[in-house]
């Protein structure tokens, strides 16, 4: 037996459509509307940061209502898709490169860029964040 992971191929349509997923959550948090945010997570989905650890879906929403409301008001979220991967066909694994950009700022600083990993799965058509994790990426180069 084989340890290899196969992947599936998958079409450009089914790319696109992961990569909007991103754009939703960027826009819905650049609103700072938290309900919006988290509507694009499962409702038992995990999300992990340094010192951070949110369950479910109204506790994302709850966390990010507030965060929205306080030190995130007027930020954005910028994210560069490193790599997209489909396992099965409806679970993708997304890599990006992120960072939050605060109200008044012009660019981030090179320090607080993120790696991210994301685990997608799709449901009814829509794909939602199942999991997500982050880490500090340091500086590049």
């Amino acid at each position: 037996m084989s340890s290899e992971l196969h992947e599936v191929a998958i079409g450009p349509a089914e790319e696109h459509a992961v990569r909007a997923l991103f754009e939703a959550t960027s826009a819905a948090w650049s609103d700072g509307d938290g309900g919006a945010f988290a509507g694009r997570y499962a409702r038992d989905a995990t999300v992990i940061l340094p010192g951070v650890h949110l369950r479910g879906r109204d506790g994302i929403r709850s966390a990010m209502g507030a965060a929205f409301a306080g030190p995130l008001k007027d930020s954005r979220r910028v994210h560069t898709t490193e790599s997209v991967r489909f396992p099965v066909p409806d679970v993708a694994v997304v890599i990006t490169r992120s960072v939050t950009v605060f109200a008044g700022e012009a660019e981030p600083p090179d320090d607080r860029w993120e790696l991210a990993t994301w685990t997608l799965v799709r449901r009814d058509g829509e794909w939602l964040v199942k999991a997500y994790h982050s880490s500090p990426a340091g500086t590049p180069g």
